[in-house]
């Protein structure tokens, strides 16, 4: 069976993964309540990284990808299941939603987040995505 055929974006996601993910947008309200905007994105990605470790789920952080291209990595990953990558910036690039959508399939992973620290509203911030 190949890789693409094991799940798709419709399959439910496994109850331990959403209370991951729950875990996920938790901490990243509370470091966006606590910071609020304007921060560099690696000051978000320690906090962050550190409100999952008081819920006791663990975090790797610059994540080196399965490929080696001009040194990628993804920004957080997150109980050796989920993705997350952080932004501090004015807009998000679509590309960047094509990149976390990429490190999903190449990882073979099923969730991923894009959470953008730089916005008034963290709730506006955060998108999920599934694979």
């Amino acid at each position: 069976m190949e890789q693409a055929d094991k799940h798709n974006q419709y399959d439910p996601i496994s109850p331990e993964l959403e209370k991951i993910g729950k875990g996920i947008v938790d901490s990243a309200y509370r470091v966006h309540k606590s910071l609020g905007p304007g921060l560099l994105e690696k000051i978000y990605e320690i906090c962050f990284c550190h409100e999952l470790s008081k819920k006791a789920i663990q975090s790797r952080r610059q994540v080196a990808l399965p490929i080696h291209y001009e040194g990628l990595r993804l920004d957080v990953l997150v109980a050796d299941e989920v993705i997350c990558e952080l932004k501090a910036l004015d807009e998000i690039n679509p590309v960047w939603e094509a990149q976390i959508l990429s490190h999903l399939k190449l990882l073979d992973k099923r969730l991923g987040y894009l959470i953008n620290f730089n916005v008034k509203n963290i709730g506006k911030g955060i998108k999920r995505f599934v694979n």
